[in-house]
C-alpha cells in the first residue's frame, strides 16, 4: 500500500514539473489566441509592392533588348548555340539568321 502511495506522489510531482506553465510562456500574445485572423495574415507584405513588382516584371518581359531576343532565338536553335560557344552570340545570330532575313 505504501508503494502505491509513493508512486502516486511521484507521478503527481513529475506531472507538476512537466506541465508547469512559466510566466515567460504566458507573455506571448499567441498563448491566448494562437491563430491569426485571415485579414491580418499578410500584414507584413504590402500588396501594392507585390503587384508593382509583378507588373514591372511583365513589362520587362515584353520590352526585351534586341540582343536578348537574338540570344533566345539562338538558344532555341542547337547549331546556332554550338556556334555561339565558339564565336559568341552576336556572330552566331548573324551567321544563322541575318542572311535569311535580308533575302
Amino acid at each position: 500500500m505504501r508503494t502505491l502511495i509513493v508512486l502516486t506522489v511521484l507521478a503527481v510531482l513529475v506531472m507538476a514539473a512537466t506541465c508547469y506553465e512559466s510566466h515567460e510562456s504566458m507573455e506571448s500574445h499567441e498563448y491566448l489566441n494562437p491563430f491569426i485572423v485571415r485579414r491580418r495574415a499578410n500584414d507584413f507584405i504590402r500588396a501594392d509592392t507585390r503587384l508593382g513588382a509583378i507588373t514591372q516584371e511583365r513589362i520587362r518581359e515584353r520590352n526585351k533588348a534586341p540582343q536578348e531576343r537574338q540570344r533566345e532565338i539562338c538558344d532555341d536553335y542547337y547549331p546556332c548555340e554550338l556556334y555561339a560557344f565558339r564565336h559568341g552570340y552576336d556572330a552566331a545570330y548573324r551567321h544563322y539568321f541575318e542572311r535569311r532575313r535580308t533575302k
